[in-house]
C-alpha cells in the first residue's frame, strides 16, 4: 500500500477535523450536548449502514474501484472510508441544523454584537 491510497481517508479526516472545530468554535452539536451528540451521531451512522448494506444485499450498491482507497472492506462491498463518510455526513447535517437553528432564533446576531462589544472592535 502507498500514500495515495489512503488520499480519500486522509480528505474525510481533514473534513471531519474541520467540522470538530467548527463544532467547538460555535458550541453546535458535541459542545452543546456531548451525550446526546454522541448518541444521535452513532444512531445516524448505524442507520445509513443499514442502508448500505440492504442497497449491497438487493445488488444496488456496489464499491468503486480506485488508487485513491484502502481496500480495507468492513463487509461485502463495504470499505471502511464509507463509515468516516457516513460519520461526516451525519456530523455536518447536525453541525448544519443546529447552526440553522441558532440563526433562524436570533442567537448568531446577539453573539455577534456581544463580540463586536467584548472585542474592542466597535470603538
Amino acid at each position: 500500500m502507498s500514500l495515495v491510497n489512503f488520499a480519500y481517508l486522509g480528505a474525510l479526516a481533514v473534513a471531519l477535523t474541520g467540522m470538530v472545530l467548527l463544532d467547538r468554535r460555535f458550541g453546535l452539536f458535541f459542545w452543546r450536548d456531548a451525550r446526546r451528540a454522541a448518541i444521535v451521531l452513532v444512531l445516524g451512522v448505524v442507520f445509513f449502514l443499514v442502508w448500505d448494506l440492504g442497497g449491497i444485499l438487493l445488488g444496488i450498491f456496489f464499491r468503486g474501484q480506485t488508487d485513491f482507497m484502502t481496500g480495507l472492506l468492513i463487509g461485502p462491498e463495504l470499505p471502511i472510508e464509507e463509515v468516516f463518510f457516513l460519520t461526516l455526513l451525519c456530523y455536518n447535517t447536525m453541525n448544519a441544523y443546529t447552526a440553522a437553528g441558532d440563526w433562524l432564533d436570533g442567537r448568531w446576531s446577539r453573539r455577534a454584537s456581544t463580540a463586536t462589544i467584548d472585542g474592542g472592535a466597535a470603538g
